[in-house]
């Protein structure tokens, strides 16, 4: 069974997304999808400043099994990505909503990210 937590909002593609006290986003995928890809041995993101649509792919995680395209669950623009999953991007695998996190976004409309899945609709989809 794949942890889902409670305070997050999740797209249908298997990312979540966590709103931050600043208005901020920090956006990852759910620990359901990095246990689909299995062992993850590259991640790539966008450059910090790059501006993101809803829906829009951000970038690429690739695994043992498969490479699989990131979407951004709301549109923004990038504050900050996760540069140490260039050196360890197994810390997606081990830690998919703390060390794991991708990228932070600064949301174009505030309130895009309560159109995503709360943790009962997510829980369904990935059952």
């Amino acid at each position: 069974m794949s942890t889902i937590l409670p305070d997050l909002r999740y797209a249908k593609s298997h990312e979540w997304l966590k709103l931050e006290s600043d208005g901020s986003v920090t956006i990852g995928i759910t620990d359901f999808a990095q246990d689909s890809l299995g062992d993850i041995t590259y991640v790539q993101l966008p450059k910090v400043g790059a501006t993101l649509k809803a829906g829009e792919t951000f970038g690429v995680v690739e695994s043992v099994k498969a490479a699989s395209d990131l979407y951004a669950p709301v549109g923004g623009t990038v504050l900050a990505v996760n540069a140490a999953l260039e050196s360890a991007p197994e810390t997606v695998n081990s830690a998919p909503y703390a060390g794991g996190w991708m990228l932070k976004l600064k949301p174009a409309d505030a309130s895009a990210a309560h159109n995503l899945l709360d943790a009962g609709a997510y829980a369904k989809l990935a059952g």
